[in-house]
């Protein structure tokens, strides 16, 4: 269930994968793993390339079956899994696609972390009420999360107070906007300065489709029922400095 990329292994992280937002299970179950997705369902990478190769795409379905049908011992063999000395000191990103879908999946995670404090767990996350619920009032030392832009909880987030992460159309813009790029590695996402900015995945159509606009940017014109398209990437820049904080 654990797996690791090329460029994960230089900063010592494995990953933890979920199907993408929403579909249906071989034996006709429909999923949501992504129930506060908003415009990033539409942007999302994780719905493309690699992800949606069959053997890929059949590995991540089986994981979420395994944890619909019999969490407990899934938590029970994730917990096992963890405790193999190669992931001592190394860090695991959970939901590299996918999110936190329930409130009872979301307390395994927290039991899983809190059984191996040497592990650093981290999440990007849209899942904001669940976690102002569920986490933020004892979370483990060891488990760490960032809040997403462009889900439906947006309005929730203030960055005077929560660890954000938003994605732009180049690095320029995140440094224009006065944001903290995690291109050197993903882990700046929990462990360096914030607000976080993230690239857009060099995939041509996706890129074409998000133009100039940042997520939050894209989410907040959606609910305003206006059109980001014609943005500029200094004008999404300059839209999210006013949100600009250290930590």
């Amino acid at each position: 269930m654990i797996t690791q990329n090329r460029r994960a292994r230089q900063s010592d992280t494995y990953t933890f994968s979920l199907p993408a937002w929403a579909g249906r299970l071989p034996d006709g179950r429909t999923y949501n793993t992504c129930k506060q997705a908003g415009i990033c369902a539409r942007f999302c990478y994780a719905r493309t390339g690699t992800y949606r190769f069959p053997q890929v795409l059949a590995k991540h379905e089986r994981t979420l079956t395994r944890i619909l049908d019999d969490l407990p011992q899934w938590q029970a063999d994730m917990t096992t899994e963890l405790a193999a000395p190669r992931y001592r000191g190394a860090a695991l990103r959970v939901h590299d696609s996918g999110d936190y879908f329930s409130d009872a999946y979301l307390s395994a995670w927290l039991d899983i972390a809190r059984a191996h404090p040497d592990v650093l767990i981290y999440s990007y996350t849209k899942e904001v009420s669940r976690f102002r619920r569920v986490v933020e009032p004892d979370p483990p030392p060891n488990f760490k999360w960032v809040y997403s832009y462009g889900g439906r909880e947006d309005h929730l987030l203030d960055p005077e107070r929560d660890r954000v992460a938003d994605v732009f159309p180049t690095e320029a813009a995140i440094t224009e906007a006065g944001w903290h790029s995690n291109a050197a590695t993903d882990r700046a996402a929990v462990e360096g300065p914030s607000p976080v900015g993230m690239a857009q995945n060099k995939i041509p159509h996706l890129q074409r489709a998000i133009g100039g606009a940042t997520f939050r940017e894209w989410q907040l014109n959606k609910q305003r029922g206006g059109n980001p398209t014609a943005m500029t990437t200094s004008t999404a820049a300059r839209s999210c400095s006013s949100e600009r904080r250290e930590t």
